[in-house]
């Protein structure tokens, strides 16, 4: 029997103790059905999870992350975590889709205690998503141990993302349709570029040369990006004393 016969995807949800746990509750009792292999994790508010959360759901070989929390201005806390949880994911989304995992297996979702039948539609809608997309990594023409390194790469620079977040990326709308719109901007497209995008590519080419010599070729190869692209950041990176180009073997390797 074929894979795309049997996958069965692997799904972890995190979500709110006080709507989204309450509405997946009320699903339960109601008989409402969805995949038993989605395995729920409750937390006291959606704004609690972080991304560092998120990637290691996905370094641990889960093939989709769901995020639920209560509909805006409905969040039980002052801090109103569930507006923290919209910026985080859709950041999560823009830096999953830079690596080139599909940003469809990151997804976000309010719903209410009352919400049985609305918890359900979404688990059934969300896992079939994930179940054509396939195993991580599948869809995306990525293999295993590549998968692995660009994960790790984004791992060891999440402290610096969550500064930048702070400082550069933070926004505060009142609705689900602004934050979207402007995650989707030129304007929020060049500021990731300028203040993560180049980060990110050169904690990626570490963690490639940690595993040994590689040419630029390899590297771009590797990194979906251009020889041009990882030029830049290589010339980067030796001034920074990170790497340097071996003649002799004609390839980079970690200074």
């Amino acid at each position: 029997m074929s894979t795309e016969l049997t996958f069965k995807p692997r799904i972890l949800g995190m979500i709110c103790n006080w709507c989204t746990y309450g509405g997946a509750d009320l699903a339960g009792v109601s008989r409402f059905q969805y995949p038993p292999y989605i395995r729920l994790i409750r937390v006291m508010c959606s704004g609690r999870v972080e991304l560092e959360h998120i990637l290691r759901a996905f370094s641990n070989g889960q093939d989709g992350v769901f995020i639920g929390g209560c509909h805006l201005n409905d969040c039980h806390y002052n801090t109103e975590g569930n507006y923290d949880a919209i910026s985080m994911v859709l950041l999560g989304k823009k830096i999953l889709e830079y690596i080139g995992v599909n940003p469809e297996r990151l997804r976000l979702e309010w719903v209410s205690a009352g919400e049985g039948i609305r918890f359900a539609n979404i688990m059934n809608e969300f896992s079939m998503k994930v179940e054509n997309l396939g195993p991580l990594g599948k869809s995306e023409g990525i293999d295993k141990n590549d998968l692995r390194s660009k994960l790790e790469a984004v791992t060891n620079l999440v402290p610096y993302i969550k500064l930048v977040d702070m400082e550069r990326l933070r926004v505060r709308f009142k609705t689900d349709e602004e934050y979207y719109k402007f995650f989707r901007s030129e304007e929020f497209g060049r500021l990731f570029d300028e203040t993560v995008g180049e980060k990110l590519a050169i904690s990626q080419i570490i963690t490639l040369l940690r595993e040994g010599s590689h040419t630029s070729e390899e590297i771009a190869k590797v990194l979906g990006l251009t020889t041009s692209e990882v030029s830049r950041h290589l010339n980067s990176s030796s001034r920074q004393g990170f790497v340097r180009y071996e003649e002799n073997q004609k390839c980079y390797v970690l200074a």
